[in-house]
């Protein structure tokens, strides 16, 4: 009589593809999992605890463990044009685990949305610049598209706030959801990953509120040439690019300074004004942007000079402490501010119309189901 395995009736394939998925080599993951040789074998079951702890390491859905066979997944840094081979492996492994969990990102969001973009539009499939299209008319037609009017923008109290009013406006009006983690890796500011149906943009939570905004249109000129793409410190890789790929990173990043603040609206408010460093922290205020971007600008017109321009830089940079300022300790709080609200309103809403159930749930929210109650309780509008 064969011997009874306890354990979960997963499908031992799945353990090797996630492994593999996620550039763990045997040996790395033993480390972790005692037994996972014996999971990939067949010849053990892990128990749901030890799912969710791969699942959690290898950035995947736990559900995926349940899949009849691996799912046609190309390998992510398929996905990359801007980026050589060399450049995609140089990529931490801490973000690179990121790039898994925005994939499992997109998987739940299809779940959740039966497959169609609850905004009804993408902009990544509504707008079709060319590396060739000039950068002026890409940043008029983002701007027009996305509906936000510059009395709308200067506004926002600060940006904080500004941030939240974008990410509300790149899921409604865009399609585009914003997910934030802690990357720990400061020289990485975010991501994103095309997709025709759900493209998502991830942010490093850790850098300043004004660097994530600007990230956020950095990634999003990635989407609209239906390539995912990296905001990093350091962009030498763009140098080792061919024609058309140089092309779109130098509008990338472009477009954050172009769409953020008008040149002419920049130009009536700077007519007969004082040039310097406290005009520039005046209007990086009222758009809700670095002083950076607006000394840029400055620096483009003529209106600084270079030396003038980086000794700026060089002293902002100092005053600038960035931090996981949402976490504060506070888990729950972490875990808003990084799935967004308009996500988790989400996951609650299928719950409720119990098309799931609540370790599905914990799931979706990354959280742990004994967690539940009280993640509810302060962001769902009641308890489980």
């Amino acid at each position: 009589m064969a011997e009874i395995k306890e354990g979960l009736p997963i499908t031992p394939a799945l353990v090797q593809w996630a492994r593999e998925r996620a550039g763990y080599s045997m040996d790395d993951a033993i480390r972790h999992f005692k037994k996972i040789a014996a999971w990939e074998a067949g010849e053990a079951l892990p128990t749901y605890s030890q799912l969710e702890q791969m699942a959690d390491r290898f950035k995947i859905p736990v559900a995926v463990f349940f899949f009849p066979k691996p799912p046609a997944v190309p390998p992510i840094e398929q996905s990359f044009r801007t980026l050589t081979a060399a450049d995609f492996a140089a990529i931490p492994r801490t973000v690179r685990l990121f790039l898994r969990r925005g994939q499992a990102m997109q998987l739940n969001l299809a779940e959740l949305n039966d497959s169609k973009n609850p905004a009804g539009r993408v902009i990544s499939r509504d707008l079709k610049p060319s590396p060739n299209t000039s950068l002026d008319k890409i940043a008029a037609q983002v701007r027009d598209y996305l509906g936000v009017g510059i009395d709308e923008q200067t506004s926002w109290k600060n940006v904080d706030e500004a941030l939240e009013k974008w990410r509300e406006v790149f899921a409604t009006k865009a399609g585009v959801y914003v997910f934030k983690d802690a990357f720990r890796a400061p020289n990485y500011f975010g991501f994103c990953l095309y997709d025709d149906e759900f493209p998502v943009i991830y942010i490093n939570n850790s850098s300043a509120k004004s660097r994530q905004i600007f990230t956020l249109f950095h990634e999003l000129g990635h989407l609209l040439f239906h390539t995912s793409g990296i905001d990093i410190l350091d962009d030498d890789f763009i140098a080792h690019l061919g024609g058309p790929e140089q092309k779109i990173e130098i509008i990338c990043n472009g477009l954050a300074a172009r769409v953020l603040v008008p040149d002419d609206v920049l130009d009536e408010m700077i007519k007969g004004a004082k040039i310097g460093r406290p005009l520039a922290t005046q209007l990086a205020s009222c758009f809700s942007v670095s002083r950076e971007v607006i000394y840029r600008k400055f620096l483009d017109r003529g209106l600084i000079d270079a030396d003038e321009y980086g000794a700026a830089a060089k002293e902002w940079a100092k005053q600038m402490k960035p931090k996981d300022a949402e976490s504060s300790g506070n888990y729950y709080n972490s875990q808003r501010a990084y799935l967004g609200q308009r996500y988790i309103d989400l996951a609650f809403t299928r719950y409720y119309q119990h098309r799931f159930d609540r370790r599905q749930l914990a799931e979706y929210l990354n959280v742990k189901p004994k967690n539940l109650p009280t993640f509810a309780e302060k962001f769902a509008g009641g308890g489980l």
